[in-house]
This record gives structure tokens, C-alpha cells and sequence, in this order.
């Protein structure tokens, strides 16, 4: 088998792989998402609210509950991060003020977690996005493999010439 043959059945079964690989890691973030049984509440803004009420098992009905999570966190904690709560916190109890230091502190925890939910929640995000990338990778090299199977070479007629000196 000539190089180029060989090369193109192996970028061909590269690509295979990588589809197979893609397609699976696509199916089991999905199969994840979805054994949570979360739903987008009722109202999420994201894309004007396209998603609200739908089960959250793709890229963009996680995104829209990353979205909503971060919305409802910021309603909770009067738009202030965690860091600014933490500080809060501390002026408060500081100040001697305990029962205002423990309302923040608690706030802060509240953040803290919808934090943590949206990391996980863009985590799979990001999932998916790999995945389509390998997916279309796999799909790009498998089609140059079959180019490369398809390379025919042309036999060269050697014509000698008379050579006048």
C-alpha cells in the first residue's frame, strides 16, 4: 500500500474515532444533565427567555440556568458579589453589629453556592463545545483521508530526445 493510501485510511479511521468520541461525550452530558431533573424557571431571561420551562439537557438550556442561577443570586445578595459580602461581613461584626455580620454571612453562602452551580453548569457548556469540536475535527480528517484514498498517480511516459550537441 503506498503512503498515501495508507496515510488517508488512517485519517480516516482517526476520524471515525474521534466522531464516536465526540458523539459520546455529547451523549453522556446530556444524560447527566438531564438525571438532575432541573428545568429553567419561568423567568430566565436568556434569549428573551426562550428557554423558560424547559428541561435543562443541552449547551443552551444549561447556559439559560447558569443565567437564571446568576440572576437570582444577584436579586438574593442586592447585586453584591461574594467578596463584597465577605467585607460587609467583617465591617459589621466589626462595628459589633453581629446579627447584620451573620445576615451577610449567610447571604454570602447563598452566593457562594449559585456559584459553584453555575461553574458546574458552564463546565458543561464547555463540554459540549469540545465535543462538537471533536466532531467536526473528525469529520474534516475523515473527509481529507478519503481525498487521500482517492489520489490516483499517472504513469510518465520518459520520452528521450536527441540531444545535438
Amino acid at each position: 500500500m503506498k503512503a498515501t493510501k495508507l496515510v488517508g485510511v488512517l485519517s480516516i479511521v482517526a476520524g471515525i474515532v474521534m466522531i464516536i468520541a465526540g458523539a459520546l461525550t455529547w451523549g453522556m452530558v446530556t444524560t447527566q444533565l438531564k438525571a438532575e431533573k432541573i428545568s429553567v424557571p419561568g423567568d430566565s431571561q436568556f434569549m428573551n427567555g426562550a428557554f423558560q420551562g424547559k428541561p435543562v439537557g443541552g449547551p443552551l438550556t444549561a447556559f439559560a440556568q447558569a443565567d437564571a442561577i446568576n440572576m437570582h443570586a444577584m436579586l438574593a445578595s442586592d447585586n453584591k458579589t461574594y467578596a463584597e459580602l465577605g467585607a460587609l461581613a467583617t465591617e459589621a461584626r466589626e462595628s459589633g453589629d453581629d446579627a447584620l455580620a451573620d445576615e451577610y454571612t449567610a447571604t454570602r453562602a447563598t452566593v457562594m453556592n449559585a456559584s459553584f452551580l453555575r461553574a458546574s453548569l458552564f463546565s458543561s457548556v464547555i463540554a459540549y463545545g469540545v465535543a462538537a469540536l471533536v466532531i467536526g475535527l473528525g469529520l474534516i480528517i475523515g473527509l481529507i483521508g478519503w481525498a487521500l484514498t482517492t489520489v490516483r498517480t499517472v504513469p510518465v511516459e520518459v520520452v528521450k530526445a536527441d540531444v545535438v550537441a
